[in-house]
């Protein structure tokens, strides 16, 4: 969350006096910030969800991924990009990440074999995925694409918003997101059938408000939003684009600043004049070179981040993805000939580089003092530890 005030306080007060919380309501916030949020990416449909989760299960849904599905994952992404495959009772393919710290695009044309159905690229940390090789991939071997824009809200890859490049895309609006309304998420496509079964992932009772239509109707779990959240986005909507690109041009200030001696090299990007720019990557010679820069600078080492790299996907890597067993999708016949033998080295390349890589926080409020500061601080560091690491 970056910025919050009076205009989200005055929106949600606006639906409490109004005494409409429900999302299908008369002049709905939901639907309101649905359409908004559409045209904003440039897709045919968005809708609101309760979670970056639950929008990726929608989205997953929508496009016919299930039981004897494969879908390939990046290594280094939120473990909840694996479990929304498990959700809809197909099994994820884990599979390396490269020095951007995104998808493989060689590691995915690598990983994709006779059972796999579709890929989701996670535009991790905000930085876009390499994406005309991934989606010529996936063109040329007939697979689905998945975006999991979840911590890109705002970006975008060669001018085209993170979401809307794939058969469908998944945003956050996490606490911990560009946009915020505590929980939520939204589900994107341009295909209108994807989207009325994504309508019914979402809602279990969706059928009943829309009729029946062309799609068989079915029971799901439901997670609709509510109006407070849907008021929220509508107010935080409004200050994306300012605070993207005030962080896009921090980053390129302080990226250009700290590179120029040639003793500090940034982490690769994709289609950097049009990414978030939350955060600072940096890639070190070693794991050791990394911990010193951190030490010194602040910041976080990219495989140290909790549950975004692979090897701490405990449920996952232990096949429990199931409250009870006849629940588990790793136990399903239907996935028998799925790959499934995961182990904690098993994407050692991505270990490697993420024990290398460093990030920085930004913030669309920094004040130049602060700019200069911290840039001034990553030099000093830069001097110490590759001068170091050179021996």
């Amino acid at each position: 969350m970056y910025r919050l005030g009076d205009e989200e306080i005055n929106a949600i007060a606006k639906v409490i006096r109004s005494r409409k919380l429900f999302r299908y309501d008369e002049d709905s916030e939901c639907i309101r910030f649905e359409k908004r949020y559409a045209q904003y990416l440039g897709v045919a449909e968005a809708l609101m969800t309760s979670s970056g989760t639950s929008a990726l299960v929608a989205a997953l849904g929508g496009l016919g991924v299930g039981p004897g599905d494969e879908v390939i994952v990046p290594a280094h992404t939120y473990m909840a990009t694996a479990v929304a495959v498990l959700q809809v009772g197909a099994i994820p393919v884990i599979v390396d990440v490269d020095e951007s710290i995104t998808l493989s695009p060689e590691a995915l044309e690598d990983a994709i074999g006779p059972r796999t159905k579709a890929v989701i690229p996670v535009h991790m940390w905000g930085l876009p995925c390499d994406m005309n090789r991934i989606m010529e991939i996936a063109q040329r071997r007939g697979l689905l694409v998945i975006e999991d824009a979840c911590q890109g809200v705002g970006g975008a890859y060669e001018g085209r918003k993170l979401g809307s490049i794939g058969h469908a895309g998944a945003f956050s609006f996490n606490h911990f997101k560009n946009m915020t309304c505590g929980e939520g998420g939204a589900v994107v496509s341009n295909d209108a059938r994807v989207m009325k079964i994504a309508r019914c992932m979402i809602d279990c009772c969706r059928f009943f408000w829309d009729g029946k239509e062309d799609i068989q109707d079915f029971s799901a779990a439901g997670s609709r939003a509510s109006e407070i959240e849907g008021a929220m986005m509508n107010a935080q909507l409004d200050r994306i684009e300012d605070m993207i690109c005030t962080m896009r041009q921090t980053k390129k200030q302080i990226i250009a600043s700290t590179t120029a001696s040639g003793q500090l090299q940034a982490s690769p990007r994709h289609s950097p004049d049009w990414e978030c720019g939350t955060k600072i990557c940096y890639l070190l010679p070693t794991a050791e070179a990394a911990e010193s820069f951190v030490s010194q600078v602040g910041g976080v080492i990219a495989a140290k981040t909790g549950r975004h790299t692979y090897n701490e996907w405990d449920p996952i890597l232990n096949r429990r993805a199931g409250h009870v067993p006849a629940m588990n999708p790793f136990n399903w016949e239907q996935n028998r000939g799925c790959r499934m033998d995961y182990s904690l080295d098993m994407c050692a390349r991505s270990l490697e580089i993420l024990g290398r890589t460093v990030m920085i926080d930004n913030n669309p409020d920094f004040p130049p003092q602060k700019i200069q500061e911290l840039i001034d601080r990553i030099n000093a560091a830069a001097e110490s530890v590759c001068t170091a690491a050179a021996k």
